[in-house]
C-alpha cells in the first residue's frame, strides 16, 4: 500500500525550519558534549525532524514532503556576505594554499572512485555503479548525481544508478555534519594547537558571546541593503557568464560580486565609518541565521526510507568512504595545509567536500570557529575549491573511470 502523500507549503516549512534551528540551538547551549565536539546547531533540529518523518512513513503510513524553495535563496544570501567581509589582501596570501587545497581535493577524488569500484565489484556489481557511491554523490551531490544517472542507465545498462547515488548522498550528507568538529578538536588535542585569539568570526558569534552583541536598526539594515546588491550583481554576473559559456553556480557567482564590492569600497575608501562595524555585526548576523536555515532545511529534505534495499551495500560503501575521508584529512589535509589553526579549520570542512556539500562544510568550519575562534583564510578558500574548481575537476575525473 502506498503511503498517503503529505505536502507541506514552502511558508509552513520555512516556519519550521525557525523552530527547528531553535531546538537545536538550545540543545547546543544545554549540552556542553555538544559544544565540546563543535556539532552544528542547524544539524540537531534537521535531524530531529528526518526521524519524524521516518517514523510518520514507517510507523502510520504518511510520507511529509516539504516543499523548500526558499532553501536556494538563503544560500545565496550567505555566500555572498562571505565575499562582503572578504580582503582581497587575504586572498592574495591564500593563492598557494588555496591551489594546495584544490590539489589535495582532486587527488582525493581518484582514489574515491578507485576505492568505489572496487567495493561495487566486491558485491557483485558493475564496478562502474560504485561511481554513483563515489565522487558523482559524494564529491558531487544530489546535481551531480541527477546529471549523471540517465547516462548510466541508458549507456551502461546500471538501471538503479539513481537510487544509488540518492541513497549514498543521504549518508553520506549526513556523515559529513559530524565528523567535522570531532576531527578538529583531535587535531587540536594532539598537536597542542593554539586556538585562534580573532574573535571576529566570518558567520555568527562566539559561543561565550550570546547574544550581548550590540546591533542597532540601521546596521542590521545596512547589511540587508548591501547583500540585496551583491545578488544582484552576482545574478548579473552568473548571466554574463552563460552566455560566454561558463556555467557557475549562482552561489559562486554571488560570492565573488561580494569579494568585488567589498574591495572596491576598500579601494576607494567609501565604507562608511558610522556604520562599518555595524554592517560587519549585520552581515555576520544575516549569514549565519541564513546559512543554519539553509542546512536545516536540507535535512528536513532527506528521505531515509529510500536507503531501504539498498542498505548493505551503501553502508559498506559509504563507511569506508568516510574513513577514507577521515584518515585522509588527519594524516595528508591538516600537514599540507600548514600544520596550524588555519589547517584545523580546514580539515573540519573537508569532510563537506568529500562527503557532503559546500554548506555542510561551511557549517562545520562554523562551528568550530565559534568555539576555537576565528579562520578567515579558511572562509575564502574552501568555498571556492568547493563551489568552483572541484566540480571541474570532478566531472574531468567521472569521465575518465566511465571510459575505462
Amino acid at each position: 500500500m502506498e503511503p498517503q502523500l503529505i505536502t507541506v507549503p514552502p511558508f509552513v516549512a520555512f516556519t519550521l525550519a525557525i523552530l527547528l534551528l531553535f531546538v537545536g540551538k538550545n540543545l547546543t547551549t544545554r549540552s556542553e558534549l555538544l559544544r565540546r565536539y563543535s556539532i552544528p546547531e542547524p544539524v540537531i533540529g534537521g535531524f530531529v525532524c528526518a526521524a519524524t518523518v521516518a517514523i510518520l512513513y514507517y510507523g502510520f503510513g504518511r510520507q511529509v514532503e516539504f516543499e523548500l524553495q526558499v532553501r536556494d535563496i538563503l544560500l545565496l544570501y550567505f555566500f555572498a556576505g562571505i565575499g562582503l567581509k572578504s580582503d582581497i589582501k587575504s586572498l592574495l596570501n591564500g593563492g598557494k594554499p588555496l591551489f594546495i587545497l584544490l590539489g589535495l581535493a582532486s587527488g582525493f577524488i581518484i582514489v574515491q572512485n578507485a576505492m568505489a569500484m572496487g567495493v561495487a565489484g566486491a558485491f557483485g556489481l558493475d564496478p562502474k555503479a560504485g561511481l554513483m557511491s563515489g565522487s558523482i554523490s559524494l564529491t558531487g551531490g544530489v546535481g551531480t548525481t541527477i546529471a549523471w544517472a540517465p547516462r548510466f542507465v541508458s549507456e551502461l545498462g546500471i538501471a538503479n544508478a539513481m537510487e544509488l547515488g540518492i541513497a549514498s548522498n543521504t549518508m553520506g550528507l549526513i556523515a559529513a555534519c559530524v565528523i567535522g568538529g570531532p576531527i578538529a578538536r583531535y587535531l587540536i588535542q594532539r598537536h597542542n594547537i593554539e586556538p585562534s585569539d580573532d574573535h571576529e568570526l566570518d558567520i555568527g558569534v562566539s559561543h561565550g558571546d550570546g547574544e550581548q552583541g550590540q546591533l542597532s536598526y540601521y546596521g542590521f539594515l545596512w547589511a540587508w541593503l548591501w547583500l540585496n546588491i551583491t545578488l544582484m550583481l552576482g545574478y548579473g554576473l552568473n548571466e554574463a557568464l552563460e552566455e560566454a559559456g561558463v556555467n557557475l553556480p549562482t552561489f559562486v557567482s554571488c560570492l565573488m560580486a561580494g569579494i568585488v564590492i567589498s574591495n572596491v569600497a576598500r579601494a576607494l575608501k567609501k565604507a562608511p565609518g558610522r556604520w562599518q562595524a555595524q554592517g560587519q555585526m549585520g552581515l555576520a548576523l544575516i549569514s549565519d541565521v541564513c546559512l543554519g536555515m539553509f542546512l536545516t532545511m536540507a535535512l528536513m529534505g532527506l528521505k531515509l526510507w529510500e536507503l531501504e534495499g539498498l542498505l548493505g551495500y551503501i553502508s559498506v560503501a559509504v563507511g569506508l568512504q568516510i574513513t577514507l575521508s577521515i584518515l585522509f584529512t588527519i594524516l595528508l589535509v591538516y600537514r599540507f595545509m600548514g600544520r596550524n589553526y588555519d589547517a584545523v579549520v580546514i580539515s573540519a570542512g573537508f569532510g563537506g567536500i568529500t562527503l557532503g556539500s559546500t554548506a555542510t562544510a561551511i557549517v562545520n568550519m562554523t562551528a568550530v570557529a565559534r568555539q576555537y575562534g576565528a579562520s578567515h583564510q579558511a572562509f575564502i578558500i574552501v568555498p571556492l575549491v568547493c563551489g568552483f574548481f572541484i566540480d571541474i575537476v570532478n566531472a574531468i575525473v567521472i569521465g575518465f573511470f566511465v571510459g575505462l
